[in-house]
């Protein structure tokens, strides 16, 4: 049993054929598959998502990316779509300091608005961070976000605050880039961080792991970050699939 940690179903690349996708993400053995929310559109179809699929979980929230979208009311309506059936955490949220797609400060106060919301509903936090590593990593130890649960999807920052985020208890997600011959970084995050402290995603349709980069990412290729990270290790694919899977569960709470 596998579960994918991250990944866009919603996204319009998979309005041809998503029911294929579902199917042969089943079998590939991955049995569960969280599907995130990036504005309100996106984490309303997120919901639907769980909805039509029982494989498939949904999270709510603003990416930084559109935090300049994101007034009081938005905010209200992601707070309202979090008590839905199968949302079970708030994200992916956090900050973008590459694309700077909308401004810092209101990625800040966007970003910290839906970290209080997560704590006020007990629900995990899902985590977007480009070229702002320590800045997250400081705005999540102030507001005491590690207490709700913290989840770095698709991890691009160094070993040494890897191991920051797990001794408060943080999971690291390893997407596609880990199956790449120049991810040398990142290759030394997993070999360094306990198996139990990480998780697998894809970020489909995005970051594509060889031997299928350039085309379309979907959920049945979270084996290559599997298998990669299994050689890295020196583990067995199902000794890594299982770990990742029940902590997935266990992170999300899902019985």
């Amino acid at each position: 049993m596998i579960f994918d940690s991250h990944t866009h179903l919603d996204d319009a690349r998979f309005d041809l054929d998503r029911d294929d996708v579902v199917r042969r993400a089943t079998e590939a053995g991955v049995t569960l598959m969280m599907n995130p929310g990036a504005d309100l559109k996106s984490s309303q179809r997120a919901v639907e998502m769980s909805k039509r699929y029982p494989s498939v979980y949904a999270s709510v929230g603003i990416h930084p990316h559109d935090a300049k979208e994101a007034d009081a009311m938005t905010l209200e309506l992601i707070k309202h779509l979090a008590k839905q059936p199968k949302v079970c955490a708030i994200g992916e949220i956090g900050l973008d300091f590459h694309y700077d797609l909308s401004p810092r400060e209101t990625q800040r106060q966007v970003f910290i608005a839906q970290i209080q919301m997560a704590i006020s509903l007990n629900l995990p936090i899902i985590i977007h961070d480009r070229e702002a590593n320590q800045e997250v990593f400081d705005t999540l130890k102030a507001h005491k976000a590690f207490e709700t649960g913290v989840l770095m999807h698709c991890y691009s920052g160094s070993t040494e605050l890897a191991k920051e985020y797990v001794k408060r208890g943080a999971y690291i997600s390893i997407a596609g880039p880990v199956t790449f011959d120049n991810a040398k970084k990142l290759k030394q995050v997993v070999e360094a961080i306990d198996l139990k402290h990480l998780m697998i995603e894809t970020d489909a349709p995005y970051l594509t792991p060889m031997p299928h980069r350039g085309k379309r990412n979907e959920p049945s290729y979270v084996t290559f970050v599997a298998r990669q990270i299994a050689a890295l290790k020196g583990l067995s694919f199902e000794e890594v699939t299982q770990t990742t899977y029940e902590s997935a569960k266990t992170f999300f709470r899902i019985v």
